[in-house]
């Protein structure tokens, strides 16, 4: 496989706000990949100052995504960006992210993937047409720890699954913070902006997709209750939702972004006839591993740790007992995505390990669980609703 770094562009990810320096460290820290370009903010002169805090050209910063993808395309092959990052508020997500199709760019999107379930199902239809690789940030999937809950339940540890509980809560939305400046809080508070779904569609949809992912059952009907709390915002800030799965299985899932203290503490819970397996993203590198009336199991997660799965082993970074956090995880994302690219580049099959990150299909369920649960979340009681495909 030729082993040249892949060239990266940005839209969105400028220097007032945060998500994009961590989308840009994740995607740095296997030097697989550099920055070449960008279009880093709707306002030119941030943009300008974006890219030049990060060491580009001006020539390759530019005012507007349009003028971006029509200049990068007319550049020579070994010139050009291979990708683009689309880290913008989710109404921004779909027409960037179709443009950089149509002119065969690769793509990473923050999540959720696009503002409508109309559009999520345009840009499935042309990543299909195309054959080009689109990656999407679901961050929590890139942690070892999860992808050894993933094959130890797979390898039936568990016994036949029945139960899962997910919870993500937070605090930050406590108060009508989005009436002040300094903050990110405006556009996800704003259904403009962030469309049908506030919490729900900025946490909710990790959870949601935590559960997909390390039992590889899809939900299949959901009854929900959405919140507002704090007076006067227009939009979701709190829900739950119980929902059926496939193969019988219940899961509770619980979103928070007003529970006064917390900050990032997503949590899974899941059980089965021989026992049950949790991890916390706040204490990242251990499973903890119940069966029966045996004692707690404590999987500790590390390279030098000759009893995990492959797959965990493929994404750990460091030996045991140095935590591997939030950058790591999503560089795990942007390394498996960088290396499908170049398989595809070279004509080579992607390895089932490089091809582990969420991808298009995942975008279109998110949306769809969204979809669904502003439409039961809203209605008058208890009410459930099939999947909406």
């Amino acid at each position: 496989m030729e082993k040249r770094r892949l060239k990266m562009g940005m839209v969105g990810g400028g220097i007032t706000g945060f998500i994009g320096a961590i989308h840009l460290r994740a995607a740095l820290m296997e030097n697989r990949v550099e920055l070449v370009c960008g279009c880093f903010s709707s306002n030119p002169e941030v943009s300008k100052e974006s890219g030049r805090f990060y060491s580009l050209s001006d020539h390759r910063i530019y005012s507007n995504y349009r003028e971006m993808f029509d200049k990068e395309a007319s550049l020579p092959e070994e010139e050009r960006m291979d990708f683009v990052v689309i880290v913008t508020p989710n109404k921004y997500h779909f027409e960037p992210a179709m443009m950089a199709l149509e002119r065969g760019f690769h793509v990473v999107l923050d999540k959720p993937m696009t503002f409508s379930l109309e559009e999520a199902k345009a840009l499935q239809r042309k990543v299909e047409e195309t054959g080009l690789v689109l990656a999407l940030t679901h961050v929590y999937t890139g942690y070892p720890a999860v992808k050894e809950m993933k094959a130890r339940i797979a390898a039936g540890e568990l016994g036949k699954l029945r139960r899962l509980y997910v919870e993500y809560p937070q605090g930050w939305l406590a108060e009508r913070i989005e009436l002040q400046e300094g903050n990110n809080a405006g556009w996800r508070t704003d259904p403009k902006l962030s469309g049908k779904a506030g919490c729900m569609g900025d946490i909710g949809t990790h959870a949601w997709h935590l559960c997909e992912y390390v039992t590889g059952l899809k939900v299949v009907e959901l009854c929900a209750e959405l919140n507002t709390f704090v007076p006067g915002r227009p939009i979701d800030d709190d829900g739950v939702a119980m929902m059926r799965m496939e193969e019988g299985v219940k899961a509770l899932l619980s979103a928070s972004q007003i529970a006064v203290g917390e900050a990032n503490n997503i949590n899974i819970r899941v059980y089965g006839e021989k026992g049950g397996i949790k991890w916390v993203q706040e204490d990242p590198n251990r499973l903890f591993l119940r069966r029966g009336n045996s004692p707690e199991e404590v999987i500790h997660i590390g390279g030098n740790h000759p009893y995990l799965g492959t797959r965990a082993k493929w994404n750990i970074r460091t030996p045991g007992g140095h935590p591997e956090g939030f950058i790591e995880a999503f560089a795990n994302i942007y390394r498996n995505f960088t290396l499908t690219v170049l398989a595809k580049m070279n004509n080579m099959t992607p390895t089932a390990e490089m091809l582990d990150f969420p991808g298009v299909y995942d975008g279109v369920r998110g949306m769809q669980f969204i979809e669904t649960v502003v439409e039961s979340g809203w209605s008058e009681g208890a009410k459930w609703v099939k999947w909406k495909e």
